[in-house]
Order: structure tokens, then C-alpha cells, then sequence
């Protein structure tokens, strides 16, 4: 009889890693950190255990433990005290998420620190640009012009990467122009622009402070039944600049990141959004699953998926998986 032994190339645990096709480098994590303009606070999440809203003061330890585990990257989402209809504190000079630039090149220059460019946090409303009076919706094009302040201000204060994640039409386009005019060409956009609508970010919304007073965001974000739409975002920001693009949520959007993938060639990112990384956490607490193989497997997912780089806030956890597998 005559049939194939695949089972060859897994008989021992050093063969299977000889052959492993996937890898998972500290290098392609990206770690989400909320600092909150309230003094000396070190503030657990109730939805997210482990992840925390932290003060400018108290970034430092933070930083630390980050920086001493190998993450090289991450991605800074601010909470002002004050808040209004306009966002005002996202594009002030000297609001917390521009503080918390300086604050971070300040203590580890090398650190790649992308700002995300939204005003959700800033809005007394919650969403993220203007309302119309009218409609109740979120005017576009005035918007974009607020998108650009921010995006400027936050290369002035030292960001290394803009990542707009407002899902305005022509956001990338005009932030691009935004930031040459100002003379940062040569910061690049890792665009948001595969951002759908999604159940996953409700306890993203606890940790900034962020939940829409009214409504839904389902004007702007995409609707997750939409696979071809992904392309067409995808199209259109290629053409108007972004240097990398974000597809959010992961889990329930790998085709997605496959399709990307299959159709462009800058470094295609992840987002390991909060409610995924939530729902692991409340498992594990239970004890019906085991937390570093399940959040492994979800990762390794995610690369084989197409995607170079995985923003998740596991990214500390994975780091002393990969430390525990070396020993």
C-alpha cells in the first residue's frame, strides 16, 4: 500500500521546529499604552486586566518593564481631563498625548513611537470629528482639517510613526499633505484604513475613555459582513500615501488580512483588538483554556494570515513566552 508520511517531518519537537513555516519575533509587536492626564495614577482597567491608564509621572516604570522585555514599538492613546466638542486637547502642543511623545524619546530615544491620530478621546461626544447639528453625524471634510493639526502636532512633539484611525474619507491623503507642508515628509502613515465596525472594542472604549454619548460609529467604520469594501479602502489610501496598512480587528478579519496580503506590498498590521485580548484573559481566569497557547496559536494566526507586524496588548505576555522558550 502506498500513501504519504507526513508524519516524518513531526516525529520529534527539533524536527518540527526545523520545519516550522511561521515565526513570531519580539520585533513584530506593537504595545498599546493609554497615559491619562490625571496626576500619579496607575490605574488598572476593570475590562482588560493587566493593562493600565498611567500618568506622564508614572510612565517611566512602565517603559522599563517594556523596553527591558525587548518591545521596541509602541502606540500611545491619550485621556485629557478636559474635554469638548471639537477635540481641542488632541492637537494642542501641549496636550497629554504630545507629552507623552516628548516623555518616551525622551528616556529611550530608539523607541518607535507611533501616536494614534483620532479625536474620540478628546470629544465630550465621543466620536471622532465634528457633528453636524443636523444630521447627527460626523461631518467629513471639516474634520479631516482637525485630523491634520493633531497629525502635525504630534510629529512636532516627536511621534516616529502618524496612524490615523478616524476612518474619515480622504484622512490619509490630507494628513500626508498636512505633514509635508510642516516639513515631515518623512514621517511615515500606517493607515487604520481597513477599520471595521466591530463588538470587539468595548473594553478599548473603558481604557480611553471613549464610548460614544450617542449613536454608533457605523457611518465611518466599516461593516463586517464587507469583504470587497476592504479593497476599496485599501485602493484608495495606497493611492493617496500610507506607507503601512492596519487591519482592525484581527481575529475575525484573517481573510482580510489575507486579501491585503495578496494585493499590496507595504508592511500589512494586525490589530489585536481589546475585546479579543478580553475574552482570552476571562478564560484563562476560569481556567477553561491555557492563556500562552491559546495566545500564541491566536498570533501565529495572524502571521500566517499575512500580517508583518500585530498591534496586541499580549505583546508583554508573548515577549516572556518567547524569553521561556529560548532558556
Amino acid at each position: 500500500m502506498m500513501f504519504d508520511r507526513h508524519r516524518k517531518l513531526r516525529r520529534t519537537p527539533t524536527i518540527r521546529k526545523m520545519v516550522k513555516e511561521t515565526h513570531l519575533h519580539k520585533e513584530d509587536l506593537i504595545y498599546p499604552i493609554f497615559i491619562i492626564e490625571a496626576p500619579d495614577q496607575r490605574k488598572e482597567i476593570a475590562s482588560m486586566p493587566g493593562i493600565y491608564q498611567i500618568s506622564l509621572n508614572r510612565l517611566e516604570e512602565e517603559l522599563d518593564v517594556v523596553y527591558q522585555l525587548g518591545i521596541r514599538s509602541i502606540i500611545l492613546f491619550g485621556i485629557p481631563l478636559h474635554k469638548d466638542a471639537c477635540g481641542t486637547e488632541g492637537y494642542h502642543d501641549h496636550g497629554i498625548i504630545q507629552e507623552g511623545i516628548r516623555k518616551v524619546k525622551s528616556l529611550y530615544p530608539d523607541m518607535v513611537v507611533l501616536a494614534d491620530t483620532c479625536l474620540c478621546e478628546y470629544t465630550d461626544h465621543g466620536h471622532c470629528g465634528l457633528i453636524d447639528e443636523h444630521t447627527h453625524d460626523v461631518k467629513n471634510d471639516e474634520t479631516l482639517e482637525l485630523l491634520v493639526k493633531t497629525a502635525v502636532s504630534q510629529a512636532k512633539a516627536g511621534a516616529d510613526i502618524i496612524a490615523p484611525s478616524n476612518m474619515m474619507d480622504g484622512f490619509v491623503t490630507s494628513i500626508r499633505q498636512g505633514l509635508d507642508d510642516a516639513g515631515f515628509e518623512h514621517i511615515p502613515i500606517m493607515s487604520y484604513g481597513i477599520k471595521y465596525s466591530s463588538s470587539f472594542y468595548g473594553p478599548f472604549r473603558d481604557a480611553a475613555e471613549s464610548t460614544p454619548s450617542f449613536g454608533d460609529r457605523k457611518t465611518y467604520q466599516m461593516d463586517s459582513s464587507n469583504r470587497l469594501e476592504a479593497m476599496r479602502e485599501l485602493e484608495s489610501d495606497l493611492m493617496e500615501g500610507a506607507d503601512m496598512m492596519i487591519v482592525k480587528p484581527a481575529l475575525s478579519y484573517l481573510d482580510i488580512i489575507r486579501d491585503v496580503r495578496n494585493s499590496c506590498n507595504i508592511p500589512v498590521v494586525a490589530y489585536n483588538v481589546s475585546g479579543e485580548y478580553s475574552m482570552v484573559k476571562a478564560a484563562s481566569a476560569n481556567g477553561w483554556i491555557d492563556e500562552r497557547a491559546n495566545v500564541m496559536e491566536q498570533m501565529t494566526s495572524m502571521k500566517r494570515a499575512g500580517a508583518d507586524l500585530i498591534i496586541t496588548y499580549f505583546a508583554k505576555d508573548i515577549c516572556k513566552y518567547l524569553d521561556e522558550e529560548r532558556v
